[in-house]
Parts: C-alpha cells; structure tokens; sequence
C-alpha cells in the first residue's frame, strides 16, 4: 500500500514550485463551467493549466489513477489530511504520488502547491471537480436516478432515452445515467419537480431525491 511505503521512506527534502500558479493565471483557456470552493478552484487551475499545454486527457488520465489509489487506501487518506505533517513528509508525501502519475508536470505541480498550501487533503475533491470539469468539456451530461430499488437496464435504458428527449439534454451533449438505491423509509418532502418528471415517466418506479 501506499501508506506503508511513504512510512519507510526517506527522500531529502524538496523545493515547491510556483510556475503551475503562474500558468493558471497567465493564460486566455477558461474552463466549462464555474467551479466554487477552494478545491473547485485548484480543479480549474489544473484544468487551465492542462488545456494550455494539450494535455487534457493525459491529466485526466493520471488523475483517476490518483483517485483510484485514494479510494482503495484509507491510511493515505488520513496522512494526506493530517494537520501535523512536516516540510520532510509534505516532500516525501508529493516524491511518493508522482511516482504514480510518471512525468505529468501538471498534476506535479498541483502536488507541489497543495503541499506547499498545507492542502494535499483536497486532493480526492480536487480530482472529483477536475472529473466534473472534463464531463463539461466532452458535453457529458450525468443523470442520478435515486430508486427505492435497483434498476434494471431494461429500465435505465427508457429512463435515458425519454432524459435524452428532455429540454435539460442540449445539442451534441452525451447524457450518461446511473442509478443510486435509497431506503424506502424515509422519503423526502416536498417532492422536486424533476422526480416528479420521473414519475409520469415511468409511474411504476418508486423514486427518490438524490
């Protein structure tokens, strides 16, 4: 695991660069969509800085690898937010991920910066906003239907179909659909307008807010 290796390592200390901050803001390339929050801000840095130097899908690529170790290693979870963390580890911390990611400058230099910010504990929001990001940039629209039961694929096929019709799905974008169960007992009220949409949709399908 991760974890285990960052605890027995033992890398000199290294000096943070500003250059990723630098491109963030010295560029025309805007993102998709506006982002809010402190980790919704390094996403659209990343997003500027990667667009400027064609290397969107690269970025995003490494990212959800990042994302992937994030989830599958709670320890380094844990290390990434603690409040205690020295220079020394911050750098050993940052050495450890980018071995990951190989000789992507941009989400180096975002490693450098959060850890540098005493940040690295944004990482995981960062990459789940960078996500949202690259879905806008692709005209991926994401539907969540909330059921009391799963759904079968007999039955998210006619729920995308009758979305895609829908005056929320844009021209040329992609709707991308997922189900999401939630408990029967405790149903929300008021009832939203979209799942309302959903029930004359499909009247037989018990569904819920997101």
């Amino acid at each position: 695991m991760f974890a285990a290796r960052f605890a027995r390592s033992a890398i000199p200390r290294v000096g943070f660069s500003r250059s990723y901050a630098v491109a963030a803001t010295t560029q025309s390339v805007k993102p998709p969509v506006q982002l809010f929050g402190i980790d919704g801000t390094y996403a659209s840095a990343l997003y500027t800085a990667s667009a400027k130097t064609n290397a969107l899908d690269t970025v995003h690529k490494n990212l959800q690898q990042l994302k992937a170790t994030l989830e599958h290693d709670p320890k380094l979870n844990q290390i990434l937010a603690s409040p205690t963390l020295d220079q020394q580890a911050k750098s050993t911390v940052v050495s450890e991920l980018q071995k990951l990611i190989g000789a992507d400058k941009n989400i180096g230099n975002l490693l450098q910066i959060l850890a540098e910010n005493n940040r690295l504990g944004l990482l995981r929001p960062v990459t789940e906003k960078f996500e949202a990001l690259m879905k806008a940039h692709k005209g991926e629209v994401e539907a969540i239907v909330t059921s009391a039961q799963p759904l079968d694929s007999k039955t998210l096929q006619r729920l995308e179909s009758a979305i895609s019709k829908s005056p929320f799905i844009g021209q040329g974008q992609k709707l991308r659909v997922s189900n999401k169960v939630r408990s029967a007992l405790s149903l929300p009220s008021p009832i939203p307008i979209h799942t309302t949409i959903l029930f004359l949709l499909l009247p037989n399908v018990t569904f819920f807010p997101s």
